[in-house]
């Protein structure tokens, strides 16, 4: 039997949640999100679990939606991209309103709806060669995963802005700087480190941290609402001229030439 494409791993009071696709980069595909979504609903429901570590396998955090899982589906793309990212912004409204605080630790790039599993997690760490890369207009799409309401809050929306349509790579000491993670850590130094704020944390008062990031998340306001409209607008773009074109141009690994 294959292995979860999401694995949840308890230690202690601690959830180490794995984005377990790491011969894909850990992209995510339907399966993949409906996983993360169970994976959320695991940590929320359990007791025992007083902090969560967002990690990836491998190489790499997440390299954001599976293009090739897009490209390839039987079904309708734009059918197949609003389910995917109605279970992967489910997931992340329960990690954002659980009582457990989520530390994300980001191994290497984190590119997409990677970048936003990194700005919902209440605090990031990343490795010192981690880089973080938006990507989604570069492959003729629109953001998913909270980004676009996350982003410009996180980091101000001017520099969302310069992510979101440059496709700039960030580094992990730019990220720093401009607050997409709280600390920056020697490679091999990350899980560990992860764990430890982990722990912390789990050590603290469990209910007033979830009130807390409940409170917060009100002060967000049309969070969800603003995922339920990045899910209708990237499905129609992956469906678009300048979606097909960019899917296919990212998938041949050539220059994408965007119509008109």
């Amino acid at each position: 039997m294959a292995a979860p494409s999401v694995q949840v791993e308890t230690r202690g009071a601690v959830a180490l949640v794995t984005l377990n696709r790491p011969d894909s980069a850990n992209t995510l595909n339907l399966q993949m999100a409906m996983d993360l979504l169970a994976a959320a609903m695991t940590c929320a429901r359990t007791a025992a679990v007083r902090a969560v570590v967002l990690t990836g396998a491998g190489r790499h955090f997440c390299f954001g939606g599976d293009l090739r899982a897009m490209a390839t589906r039987d079904t309708s793309g734009d059918g197949y991209i609003r389910e995917l990212t109605t279970y992967l912004h489910a997931a992340i409204s329960h990690f954002v309103r659980m009582d457990a605080p989520v530390v994300a630790a980001v191994n290497g790039t984190a590119a997409g709806a990677g970048v936003g599993l990194v700005a919902m997690a209440d605090l990031a760490l990343c490795a010192r060669s981690s880089k973080f890369n938006l990507a989604y207009t570069n492959a003729g799409l629109t953001p998913d995963a909270g980004t676009t309401f996350l982003l410009p809050r996180t980091v101000g929306v001017k520099r969302a802005m310069e992510l979101l349509l440059l496709n700039r790579t960030l580094p992990a000491s730019e990220a720093l700087a401009w607050g997409l993670v709280n600390e920056v850590v020697a490679d091999e130094q990350l899980l560990t480190r992860a764990l430890e704020v982990a722990e912390q944390l789990a050590q603290g008062a469990s209910g007033a941290y979830g009130a807390t990031k409940r409170l917060v998340a009100q002060s967000l306001g049309a969070f969800e609402s603003q995922m339920v409209l990045e899910s209708e607008t990237i499905a129609a773009h992956a469906v678009s001229p300048e979606g097909t074109e960019g899917i296919s141009a990212f998938l041949e690994k050539r220059k994408p030439q965007f119509p008109g």
